[in-house]
């Protein structure tokens, strides 16, 4: 996989989850994820994944949990090297049965493999979104 296949891939997927299209999501995630996001029994939409189907529900789980008028992400750096794509930057919202806000840094490892993305490893300010979920 070239560097050039990965980053259209990375960015499809980024497209896809901009514009909340499952269908294209569950697409682009290999059959099987190395799914990697800290454990945190406060925050209904962080479980364990390991399908396609169930990455992609992600999205529209956190959606189900916040509040959309407030979810913010931006990316500051993409880098590349072969199959793998680091993407960091800052993540903010607002959880919709507490009304309390979170934010912070994220940095977000993805690998692509024939198209396809097998990795997705999310490495977030999990404390900051425990406490807004927590009454």
């Amino acid at each position: 996989m070239t560097a050039e296949h990965t980053r259209a891939t990375v960015q499809e997927f980024l497209a896809a989850r901009v514009a909340g299209d499952t269908a294209r999501l569950t697409a682009l995630f290999a059959d099987e994820v190395d799914w990697l996001l800290a454990e945190n029994p406060a925050v209904p939409w962080i479980r364990p994944r390991t399908t396609a189907a169930e990455c992609a529900a992600q999205f529209t789980e956190l959606m189900e949990h916040t509040v959309p008028e407030d979810a913010r992400a931006r990316v500051d750096t993409f880098l590349v090297d072969g199959a793998d794509a680091v993407l960091m930057g800052h993540v903010s919202g607002t959880v919709r049965a507490t009304g309390k806000s979170f934010e912070g840094p994220f940095a977000l490892r993805l690998t692509v493999e024939e198209g396809r993305i097998t990795r997705h490893h999310l490495y977030e300010n999990s404390l900051s979104i425990a406490e807004a979920c927590t009454a």
